[in-house]
């Protein structure tokens, strides 16, 4: 695993080296006249505020930065990284309030149970294929693992449209619709599923569609 925090703030270089790793699951190293390729397995995590102050796009407190410094700021970030980043989420500040609910959240024991059985159901699944998780699938096996019914494909035609994604977005949206199916223990993915992972992909095109 390899958590980034303040994403912008590392050198633009660097992060568009993790392109390759993201995308191939390896990485190669030259020196001289060699050149070593190792096998790369990680989960990238990162984090970062939406401008310099932090404050862009809040509804608690106005952002101090000057547009052009929001783009400079948001330019770190590249669409094509963005792109190898399956799911992406705002946070919002947390009001006083919602601090003193009273309501019980989920439990991490019940939330790891069900992790656990998804994983469980994505390893019986493809033990004839030698990968482990929906993360693997590659175009030939989101074909066959991954069928959309017609409405489905009709949310994600829209979303496809609407936000401007990509084929690689596509593929992923698909995947982790796959995976919200598997923990909800639907042998099939649903429209309902395929609606929440179109949610985790519309953050890029909310802070940098107008770069």
């Amino acid at each position: 695993m390899l958590f980034l925090d303040e994403l912008p703030e590392f050198n633009r270089n660097v992060l568009e080296s993790l392109r390759v790793p993201l995308e191939d699951r390896k990485v190669s190293i030259s020196r001289l006249n060699t050149t070593i390729t190792y096998p790369c397995e990680f989960m990238l995590i990162a984090s970062m505020n939406p401008c310099p102050c932090g404050y862009y796009g809040s509804q608690e407190k106005k952002c101090s930065c000057k547009a052009d410094q929001i783009k400079k700021y948001m330019n770190r970030i590249s669409g094509p990284l963005l792109d190898r980043i399956d799911i992406h989420i705002e946070v919002n500040q947390v009001k006083y309030s919602q601090l003193e609910q009273k309501e019980k959240p989920e439990t991490s024991q019940k939330v790891r149970n069900r992790v656990n059985q998804a994983r469980k159901i994505q390893l019986e699944r493809y033990h004839e294929y030698h990968i482990f998780s929906n993360s693997e699938l590659n175009p030939k096996l989101i074909e066959k693992f991954c069928e959309l019914d017609s409405k489905s494909k009709r949310i994600l035609e829209v979303a496809f449209d609407k936000l401007g994604l990509s084929a690689r977005a596509y593929n992923r949206i698909v995947k982790v619709a796959r995976t919200i199916a598997d923990l909800d223990a639907c042998e099939k993915i649903q429209e309902k599923h395929v609606a929440e992972a179109i949610q985790y992909r519309s953050l890029d095109r909310k802070y940098w569609n107008n770069r």
